[in-house]
């Protein structure tokens, strides 16, 4: 095991995902009067409770967090809040799209860090196959419902016309 590239590509990952937790968080206390705001909770919450799962992950493994990397990640989600979205005073519904779209991507990479964690999890006793099994799951059912949320939000922003 390349435990150097192991370090690093856990560590992008945990910048990565402090990004994905502000943003569902984000996302979430937008919409908290919506009809979904439970789901996006949800959501959100799940999202927090994978990152911790990947810390969890790296202390087995005796792999340290860069905090730089957190940190970096971090400003990095508060950075793209400033993307113009044709408003000047007030949220697009285009801002809901393309977070959602951001928040997608985030989860399919999450998704492939646990399936290429699976062959470290089977070389190493620290690490439970079956708990990368459940995160794998975990992350296709958030990707569907990130699916179903962007195509809800899609609808109301070109068919409703309030771009």
């Amino acid at each position: 095991m390349d435990r150097k590239a192991l370090s690093i590509y856990l560590n992008d990952h945990l910048a990565g995902s402090t990004s994905g937790v502000e943003l569902s968080r984000r996302i979430a206390r937008v919409h908290r009067t919506s009809a979904r705001a439970g789901e996006l909770q949800q959501l959100a919450d799940d999202i927090a409770e994978d990152r911790q799962s990947l810390l969890e992950l790296m202390d087995a493994l005796d792999i340290a967090p860069r905090r730089y990397k957190v940190y970096g990640g971090w400003a990095a989600e508060k950075a793209a809040r400033l993307k113009p979205n044709g408003r000047v005073l007030r949220r697009s519904g285009l801002s809901t799209l393309i977070e959602l779209e951001t928040l997608r991507l985030g989860i399919q990479g999450k998704h492939h860090l646990w399936n290429a964690l699976l062959p470290v999890a089977e070389e190493s006793d620290r690490l439970d196959t079956s708990r990368l099994r459940t995160l794998v799951e975990r992350a296709t059912d958030q990707m569907a419902v990130v699916d179903d949320l962007h195509h809800t939000a899609a609808e109301a922003v070109f068919a409703g016309g309030r771009g």
